[in-house]
């Protein structure tokens, strides 16, 4: 018998099939919106009546399950698309949202996957409603430049502080992220200014905001306004501690225009330009370089302004009073013509020391202009007639320098002090007589010199060699006196 004849095995097929069909009428019976099943399994669709749509046109049913937008309205949906130029963003609007990989971020040259991945909650600020490709262009970083705007008042009428990765060092600063492209200046970054930005980058920053202009999209940072707030109980005490007239070792942190700065180990202070050197000082750069230890100091303390005062020269021997030490009025000394004006010329006379030759002081005879009588360069004895210690000011002569006088003491060391007199006058130097093969002195070979290289007296012609009264011219052959040179007409003679 085969199974087909099988009447227990046809009875089990009828009830399995029976049992099916009663679970998928009651499953197609329990969902409203679908059709309905007979016993045998039979659909029905459901009918739709005409008032199905509660009273809405099909146009009007449509459109309500769409998001109304507007231009600069701030919308919030799901990353659905990402790619290198684009992020497509899905608001429930009848096309995706299109946000530009510009308009991802306000670093610049981001990289779109960085920044958002599929399925990403976002919002964004509808920048054009319909382009003339008919797309929605929405804007991540608009949305986010509102939102931080409002957040960004908040903090500065408050006087609080934001903090925001480094992303990008540019002339002058870095950019922090703060909600908005926030301006840190190099000078605010630490306590004293930094010359090397790129470290920063990718690093976490507090700074306080100390300007704030949303028309100009204008967002200025100071890190450094947040540090001196947290640490000014130790600079209030480093302050107190620093007293006027000490000198403390340092470190030069900067160089400017107008001076240097120096890290005392707790505070910076200024070196104003004038305080480098007892020299003229063209640049600061030529006197101290970054990294310098040095000596300095301390001028003024202002406790209100936590501004430090300090001085360089302070520390060295002031030139002045080195050469009005060592120097009296009436010496002579030796210079060098450094510049010449209209009412005479200036003369060094010692490292960082010039003196003022008067026009008057140049010459026995009258002098139109300083440079018929010297020239920048050269070198001359002078004579101080006037030291101004207080002022700093030396009046110098040339025409009383070649009337002779005492000459200072680092210019008869040169020479030797054989060749000076007690009182300080030039004398020169003594022959010394060596006899020859012959027995005759040669003495014309050890002539000493005076400072001015004039001829010594013992070079003079003896009296023996001189011609004899027979020899010499007639009186009516001398010439008249009318004749001579005037004597303020003769050269000056130097220093005897």
């Amino acid at each position: 018998m085969s199974d087909q004849d099988d009447p227990a095995e046809q009875e089990a097929q009828a009830s399995a099939t029976a049992t099916a069909t009663a679970t998928a009428t009651a499953t197609a019976t329990d969902s409203p919106p679908m059709g309905t099943f007979d016993e045998e399994g039979r659909y029905t669709p459901r009918q739709v009546v005409g008032e199905d749509l509660g009273g809405m046109s099909l146009d009007e049913a449509y459109a309500s399950t769409m998001v109304d937008v507007d231009d600069g309205q701030i919308v919030e949906g799901i990353i659905v698309r990402v790619d290198r130029d684009e992020v497509l963003l899905d608001i429930g609007y009848k096309s995706e949202g299109v946000i530009p990989s510009r308009e991802l971020s306000i670093r610049n040259d981001a990289d779109p996957g960085e920044i958002v991945a599929v399925g990403d909650q976002a919002e964004a600020l509808v920048l054009t409603k319909e382009d003339k490709d008919g797309r929605l262009i929405l804007s991540k970083k608009r949305a986010q430049y509102e939102r931080a705007w409002g957040n960004v008042e908040r903090v500065k009428e408050e006087n609080g502080v934001v903090s925001g990765p480094v992303i990008e060092v540019v002339k002058g600063g870095l950019i922090l992220d703060v909600g908005l492209r926030g301006f840190l200046p190099a000078s605010l970054v630490e306590l004293r200014r930094v010359r090397d930005l790129q470290p920063y980058v990718g690093q976490t920053l507090e700074a306080k905001i100390i300007e704030l202009d949303k028309n100009r999209n204008n967002v200025v940072l100071s890190r450094r306004s947040w540090l001196e707030e947290t640490q000014r109980e130790q600079r209030e005490e480093f302050l107190e501690n620093l007293k006027p007239g000490e000198t403390r070792k340092g470190v030069v942190s900067s160089v400017v225009n107008f001076g240097a700065f120096v890290d005392l180990g707790g505070m910076d202070g200024l070196i104003h330009v004038s305080e480098l050197s007892w020299k003229h000082v063209d640049h600061p750069g030529s006197v101290v370089n970054v990294g310098d230890e040095i000596d300095v100091q301390v001028l003024e303390v202002d406790m209100e302004r936590e501004r430090i005062s300090l001085s360089l020269k302070a520390t060295q021997q002031d030139p002045w009073q080195e050469f009005a030490t060592s120097h009296r009025v009436g010496e002579l000394v030796y210079g060098r013509v450094t510049k010449l004006v209209p009412f005479g010329s200036f003369v060094q006379v010692g490292d960082g020391i010039e003196g003022l030759v008067h026009i008057s002081e140049m010459s026995a005879h009258h002098v139109e202009l300083p440079e018929q009588v010297v020239t920048p360069g050269e070198e001359l004895w002078v004579k101080i007639i006037d030291l101004d210690l207080q002022r700093r000011r030396i009046s110098l002569s040339i025409k009383q320098a070649a009337e002779g006088g005492d000459v200072a003491a680092e210019y008869q060391e040169h020479f030797g002090e054989h060749a000076y007199d007690e009182e300080g006058n030039y004398i020169g130097s003594p022959i010394e007589v060596d006899a020859d093969a012959d027995g005759e002195p040669a003495g014309e070979d050890a002539v000493g010199e005076t400072p001015t290289e004039a001829p010594a007296a013992e070079d003079q012609p003896a009296a023996e060699d001189q011609p004899a009264a027979e020899d010499q011219p007639a009186a009516e052959d001398q010439p008249a006196a009318e004749d001579q040179p005037a004597a303020e007409d003769q050269p000056g003679e130097q220093p005897s």
